[in-house]
């Protein structure tokens, strides 16, 4: 019998998830591999001895597998050294966490490093990710703890303080403050998480930022992008998404180089702030303003609307003081949106789920959260190119009754932005697990079909083409895209390419409205 699961909508996951008396949720984290860290730190402050953790070893076998595997010259060397075996004076976090504290090390996981440079933007996410009542004075007993979202749930994830050294030199992260290891541990827990340090080589930075918040992220090339950017670059702020924009480099040796403008290519660059003004010159029209952030703290655009452009003269005070216009080398700057669009290439937003963000006043996604698996000979179909096995696909239903509010739009459509992560591949490389192909397609019911939840047979899919479909199956760990579709009753079609490859993924939808199921 093929696999036929019944219908999901957003509604009846969320309430599914609040009646789990929050496990998993960021309050309430599952303790990974069952480690509880208060319990284990007050076990070893009584025992007045350090922990040792024997689910993550200070052995061959937690650095890795291939590259840093036994048979590796590169490990020999390796001596596993607590803070207080490197530094006479080390600390948790010195002077606040900020990107100064991610120096990258011997391990090629710099889309790591970049996320957690971002995370250091916002305190908020930070501290949640990296709880701060950690020390090496205060109640010090070699344990530390970490916060990651992993597949729809929040975990805690709990290591001792051993890192790799050689030559009592960190190999892996490190602080430009010598004395400093939060990002040092934070690395270590992560490569926990991901069963060894040489899971975590190659990857994209956007991945790292879904687990540091519970996210979902959206891709944009600009050559690329919608009409309405700017009003989806204004909702993300809105509701407390991160946003990241950059402007590639086509020869890697010019990567990291500042052109004329004043602008850095092949360098991640945060979105502050979008807005408008209205120019005394313009008279009714308004010009639309990005403003950005260089991570480096300093070097700045220096085109119309840069902190000293003569474009500020025509602006009211009231309209400079909405817009903190400030001149400081501070690596903040304004610049049109027409520019923006110009200049940069890619921009990416990590929506927050409404998990993430706890102020009530941010307007925040409605998400449902489903997980499923695609086995062999039952339910792992392949692509709509198979159509003998595509209808064995797992298949999820959306129902979207409430449309959009948007006084400025002429159509009755829901926004909704659906994800499909395949799970655990990371962990499973040193089985030979490669990234398989993934995409999704989405259908429309028909009205006679609304409500009845049986598994949309084989005769369906011949008869009706999608309403709408991911850009592209590709071998990524996620697959994310926006829609825009008419109020109605909707399946989702998650599918690997080729038929018959066995894996777990987990499928969101964030819908903008919460849409009720009958």
């Amino acid at each position: 019998m093929p696999y036929t699961p019944s219908g999901f909508f957003c509604d009846r996951l969320i309430r599914e998830r609040e009646r789990r008396d929050g496990e998993g949720s960021l309050n309430k984290p599952i303790r990974f591999n069952g480690q509880d860290y208060n319990t284990l730190r007050q076990d070893y402050l009584q025992r007045k001895t350090l922990f040792e953790d024997e689910a993550f070893p200070a052995t061959v076998e937690s650095l890795g597998f291939k590259e840093l595997g036994h048979k590796s010259n590169k490990v020999k060397n390796i001596v596993w050294k607590r803070p207080k075996e490197i530094s006479e004076n080390p600390e948790f976090i010195v002077g606040g966490a900020s990107r100064t504290d991610i120096c990258q090390g011997d391990l090629g996981d710099c889309w790591l490093l970049a996320a957690i440079a971002c995370l250091t933007l916002n305190e908020k996410l930070l501290y949640r990710v990296v709880p701060q009542e950690q020390s090496f004075s205060e109640n010090y007993a070699g344990i530390f703890h970490f916060q990651f979202w992993r597949y729809g749930d929040w975990v805690d994830v709990v290591i001792d303080d051993r890192v790799p050294t050689f030559n009592n030199q960190l190999v892996f992260t490190k602080s430009a403050e010598r004395n400093e290891f939060w990002s040092a541990l934070l690395e270590k827990a992560y490569a926990k998480l991901h069963g060894s340090y040489e899971a975590l080589k190659g990857g994209n930075t956007t991945e790292a930022m879904e687990d540091f918040t519970g996210g979902v992220t959206e891709f944009y090339e600009m050559k690329d992008a919608p009409k309405e950017l700017y009003k989806i670059m204004k909702k993300a702020l809105a509701r407390g998404s991160l946003m990241g924009c950059s402007i590639d480099s086509l020869v890697p040796a010019r990567f990291e180089t500042r052109t004329v403008t004043g602008l850095v290519k092949g360098h991640a660059y945060s979105v502050t702030a979008v807005d408008e003004c209205k120019p005394s010159q313009h008279k009714d029209n308004k010009v639309r303003l990005v403003r950005l952030r260089n991570p480096w703290g300093q070097v700045e655009w220096n085109g119309p609307w840069s902190d000293n452009s003569k474009e500020w003269a025509n602006l009211s005070k009231d309209d400079k003081d909405k817009l903190q216009h400030q001149s400081a080398e501070d690596g903040e700057f304004w610049m049109s949106f027409e520019d923006f669009k110009k200049n940069y290439t890619k921009i990416e937003i990590c929506n927050m789920t409404p998990d993430a963000l706890e102020d009530d006043k941010i307007h925040k996604w409605t998400v449902s959260v489903n997980e499923g698996r695609w086995v062999r000979g039952c339910s792992a179909g392949g692509c709509r190119n198979y159509p003998d096995t595509f209808w064995t696909n797992p298949q999820y239903r959306l129902r979207l009754l409430e449309e959009d509010d948007d006084p400025d739009d002429n159509e009755v459509v829901c926004t909704f932005v659906v994800s499909l992560m395949q799970k655990n591949r990371r962990k499973e490389r040193k089985m030979g697990a490669n990234l398989f192909t993934i995409g999704f397609a989405i259908y429309e019911v028909p009205k006679e079909m609304h409500g009845n939840k049986q598994h949309m047979q084989k005769d369906f899919f011949l008869l009706n083409s999608s309403k709408a479909r991911s850009r592209s199956y590709i071998n990524l760990r996620e697959v994310t895209q926006r829609f825009r579709l008419s109020p109605g009753e909707y399946v989702i079609v998650p599918s690997t390419y080729e038929p018959h490859q066995e894996g777990e993924f987990i499928l969101r939808v964030f819908s903008e409205k919460r849409n009720t199921s009958e």
